[in-house]
């Protein structure tokens, strides 16, 4: 069959755009949609910018044809979120017949896109604008290279948050770097801050128009399960930062499953509404609940944090929460035979306690901790464990920081500086790092340390080959 003069892209968003009036809810991952009619009204609007195009493509030696062979969906996730949308697609594509396959972008070189074909990329940005670390080898591999990408068309979803300096850095990069390579954009680049769900119903409509109909599968929710606020503890009373409390949360069912470095989403009631908040689990599947370190957030006026103020204060033991376990593939545990070193300060120290506790129930290699905080006094937290991990065997070495405590000021990457033959042993004996806490501050003087002692291309080796890890924020 020949098509007009109107292409392939025009029918196919046309069929979206009917799609869209009849069923706009099917548009719609884990978002309550207000505003159906809107979304309706702007898949029509893409579909009659398509038809206006059409005449200008016919005219244009380079129109862009999207090939109708399989999609590849790629996708750079630090904490699995961007990962969940590229497996999301990747169904959504499949149930409308389109053949698919999904991967990591850090598993592949220059060389797999010089094919051609169509690719989706799913891009997350870490820190200030870096990619994550499943990323990180295209990055400092691929994209240090000018490969011929003329025969690739690519549609590039960002995930980013508009607080930090560099926006979507990482997805804006990777979009430049695509179009400086001669690949061809089949529509323009979605950026997403903090979950936006007006920009994932427009991928989710970008979608739609390269498969033909929406997949019905992708209205259902996520399932938040119901547990209960069994206990608080005010881990460090009399410091002069923030309130600690350790929380611990019972299942109402039989638990679900979960891996050390795994995250907690917790739905917080705000006038009515719901808002998701995000924690790092401090416990383990064996132990049957779910425990957590969450700093109280005082603002200037006095009122608390959205999210830590109702779990530390306002709600009352016993209530209800309702929480889902977040799977975070980049802080899950090397193999038992492979040391650790964890790093991490304040309630950073909740990712590195849920490795320590499994180890302690492991034939494990040994593990080093470097832990700072305010004050020994007031904010040594968890030490009655930390001793004891120390007495057990589990931890070979501690090394702690506490930057009130006399002069000079110490932070935990000084430590960190201050045992550098140490570090430079335990990495030739395989040891992997693990790094949780303040994503300003503690996380970049630890990685510049990490580049002083064992050099910059050894610290971008040990990312690549995923011995370096992070979780911060």
């Amino acid at each position: 069959m020949r098509w007009g003069p109107i292409g392939l892209p025009a029918v196919l968003l046309g069929i979206a755009a009917l799609a869209a009036v009849t069923q706009p809810e099917a548009w719609v991952w884990d978002i309550p949609d207000t505003r159906r009619g809107m979304a309706a009204a702007l898949v029509v609007l893409l579909y009659l910018g398509a038809c206006t195009a059409g005449a200008w493509r016919r005219r244009s030696r380079n129109a862009v044809v999207v090939p109708a062979a399989g999609i590849r969906i790629l996708h750079a996730s630090q904490t699995g979120t961007a990962e969940r949308i590229a497996l999301r697609s990747a169904d959504q594509l499949r149930q409308a017949g389109v053949s698919t396959a999904c991967a990591a972008l850090g598993a592949l070189d220059a060389s797999a896109l010089e094919t051609g074909g169509t690719c989706l990329f799913v891009i997350s940005t870490t820190g200030e604008g870096e990619p994550p670390d499943n990323a990180f080898a295209f990055e400092r591999g691929a994209m240090r290279t000018r490969p011929d990408l003329s025969r690739l068309h690519y549609g590039l979803l960002a995930l980013g948050d508009r607080g930090y300096a560099r926006y979507c850095g990482f997805g804006v990069e990777l979009d430049v770097w695509l179009r400086d390579c001669g690949a061809r954009p089949v529509f323009d680049r979605i950026e997403v801050d903090r979950g936006d769900p007006r920009a994932l119903r427009q991928w989710q409509q970008a979608l739609s128009a390269l498969g033909g109909v929406p997949a019905a599968a992708d209205r259902v929710s996520p399932r938040y399960d119901r547990w209960r606020l069994q206990a608080r503890e005010h881990l460090n009373p009399g410091s002069v930062g923030g309130a600690v409390f350790r929380l611990v949360l019972e299942p109402e069912a039989e638990a679900p499953g979960w891996t050390p470095g795994d995250l907690v989403e917790i739905r917080v009631p705000v006038s009515g509404e719901t808002v998701q908040r995000t924690y790092s689990i401090a416990s383990t599947a064996d132990d049957g609940r779910i425990e957590l370190m969450v700093r109280q957030v005082r603002h200037p006026n006095g009122r608390t944090g959205t999210g830590s103020g109702w779990l530390t204060e306002q709600a009352p033991l016993g209530a209800d929460i309702a929480l889902r376990v977040r799977e975070n593939h980049g802080f899950h545990p090397p193999p038992a035979d492979v040391p650790m070193i964890l790093i991490g300060n304040g309630t950073g120290l909740a990712g590195l306690r849920a490795h320590l506790r499994e180890r302690a129930q492991l034939a494990a290699a040994p593990c080093w901790l470097l832990f700072g905080e305010r004050s020994r006094r007031h904010d040594f937290l968890c030490r009655n464990e930390i001793e004891a991990w120390c007495a057990g065997g589990v931890l070979a070495r501690v090394d702690l920081a506490f930057s009130r405590d006399g002069e000079p000021v110490r932070y935990v990457q000084d430590a960190l500086r201050a045992a550098a033959d140490t570090l430079r042993e335990w990495i030739a004996g395989g040891a992997c790092l693990y790094v949780c806490g303040s994503l300003h501050g503690m996380a970049p003087g630890v990685d510049a340390v990490l580049r002083e002692v064992l050099g910059a291309d050894a610290v971008d080796a040990l990312r690549t080959q995923g011995r370096y890890r992070r979780d911060v924020y």
